[in-house]
């Protein structure tokens, strides 16, 4: 009768720790709304040790980032400075016709704000010396008519003339000034100047900027419109992909007939490339993964019952997407490194921010809220403080050294990147645009910073004299920050993937 007993509990227990197993699965498959599949921490095998082309080591950027950095970096984003980006969300994509690939989802959308929702020093009623008053818009029908010029034998605009002299004037030229040099451009003079300008400005610049006066910009409040899944895949996101990997980055020795692009940049073949061109491709790459990151770990997990409201799902981490995304037996043994690479491209912004930092902490932040102004000028200087004292920054002077070389291939590196700032343009998804040029944007800045020349050898003394020629715009500021924030966010929530896996 015992060994009866013994021998019917050696057959039912299995089947109870199955169904325990089962249980606790079926719990963690409700939690996330996702199917029960087989899940491993194999994406995790390479984030250990040094990172490629680095000194710095994996688990130094986790502490540093995860403990000291990412929780100031969340706190300056919801200032209101760092809130409100600008771009165009229209512009004509300049390689291909994408409108067949419109994204249509409720998720893509993107909420613009109107001239009332601004802080006042962003919608022009205050100017940035304090004083208030309702500046020209210079995106109205107004600013774009031309100023009416000067009658002839005037000195001035005929607004500020006194007499009648001169037919529309109110004043005629004062004979003691008939000395004085003529300081005055020509019209083609003033031309070729604004040419050279323009020339020097792409010169620096490893992004395509928008005009000063753009009529169709719109801001948008990036708080109330969160990076995170929308459904956008498919031929339309392949292709913009596609042409970013084949068609920008530096193609590998021996890959005359590329198959997917993922594949065409395998470690092997990634290591006949010399250093700069390697670190575009994992710079690149390594916002890949962020912006990866991002949608898998702000996933629609269960719709709303009220169908008016827009966006109204329940939002957090897709186990299964994730998995999907990096795990080596999904990915050809890819899915880690392209995880390692966004090590990479965190201590390549995060040497960008140290490298401008006595420019940045000279900058007004200014919005015409002036206590909120001051608050964010702690702030930064703070944070700058903190990313400077870290030991194992980036090394940009190892690259684009060489001569003519050299500096043939930093144009050629510039021209690349600022490519892809236009294939930002072919993008669908008015969510993935905007998060998109943005990033790309940052990205861009970094590189300008490091690669220019025009921030090399900064130091607070000789500010007061640099700042005159020394200019970021408050976008490329904006998107330096909100890059970097969006890196940073993506490494702790590799923390929070890493133990959901383990727990699973």
């Amino acid at each position: 009768m015992r060994s009866f007993k013994i021998a019917t509990l050696t057959i039912l227990l299995p089947l109870l720790i199955v169904q325990s197993t089962s249980e606790k699965s079926s719990k963690t498959s409700n939690l996330f709304g996702q199917k029960k599949l087989p899940l491993s921490d194999q994406c995790f095998c390479k984030l250990e040790g040094q990172i490629d082309d680095c000194s710095c080591k994996v688990d130094t950027v986790d502490a540093f980032n995860n403990l000291q950095i990412y929780p100031r970096l969340k706190s300056i984003l919801a200032k209101d400075y760092f809130r409100y980006f600008e771009y165009q969300p229209n512009k004509k994509c300049p390689f291909w016709d994408p409108t067949s690939g419109k994204c249509k989802s409720s998720y893509c959308q993107v909420q613009s704000c109107s001239t009332t929702d601004l802080p006042p020093g962003l919608n022009g009623q205050i100017a940035e010396n304090g004083h208030t008053k309702i500046m020209e818009n210079k995106y109205s029908a107004e600013s774009q008519v031309p100023r009416r010029p000067a009658a002839a034998g005037c000195k001035t605009d005929a607004q500020d003339c006194k007499d009648t002299r001169a037919p529309g004037c109110k004043d005629t030229v004062d004979p003691t000034d008939l000395d004085t040099v003529d300081a005055t451009l020509s019209e083609a003079a003033t031309r070729e100047i604004e040419e050279w300008r323009i020339h020097d400005d792409e010169a620096t610049e490893f992004c395509e900027m928008q005009d000063e006066i753009c009529s169709d910009c719109v801001h948008v409040d990036l708080t109330r419109n969160p990076e995170r899944y929308t459904g956008y895949s498919g031929d339309a996101s392949r292709r913009v992909w596609r042409s970013i990997y084949e068609e920008n980055c530096f193609s590998p020795v021996g890959n005359s007939a590329p198959g997917p692009f993922s594949l065409s940049f395998k470690p092997d073949k990634l290591n006949s490339l010399c250093l700069e061109k390697r670190a575009f491709y994992r710079a690149v790459s390594g916002l890949h993964t962020s912006i990866t990151i991002h949608l898998a770990s702000n996933y629609p997990l269960k719709e709303s019952n009220t169908p008016f409201l827009k966006n109204s799902a329940e939002w957090g981490p897709n186990l299964q997407l994730f998995h999907q995304r990096f795990d080596p037996d999904k990915t050809d043994g890819l899915g880690p490194y392209w995880l390692k690479n966004l090590y990479f491209v965190y201590l390549l912004e995060l040497r960008a921010l140290a490298k401008a930092a006595p420019y940045l902490t000279n900058h007004s932040f200014f919005t015409g809220r002036e206590e909120e102004d001051a608050e964010t000028a702690v702030a930064v200087k703070d944070l700058l403080e903190l990313v400077s004292s870290f030991p194992d920054h980036y090394d940009e002077t190892s690259m684009f050294n060489g001569g003519k070389q050299a500096n043939e291939l930093k144009v050629e590196f510039r021209e690349h990147f600022k490519n892809i700032t236009r294939v930002m343009d072919c993008v669908t998804c008015d969510k993935c645009k905007l998060w998109g040029k943005l990033q790309i944007t940052g990205l861009g800045t970094a590189l300008k910073i490091l690669f220019s020349g025009e921030f090399d050898e900064l130091n607070p003394s000789k500010l007061p004299t640099i700042n005159k020629s020394l200019v970021l715009s408050r976008n490329e500021i904006v998107a330096l920050f909100n890059a970097f924030g969006k890196i940073s966010t993506s490494i702790t929530e590799l923390q929070r993937f890493r133990d959901l896996l383990s727990a699973s």
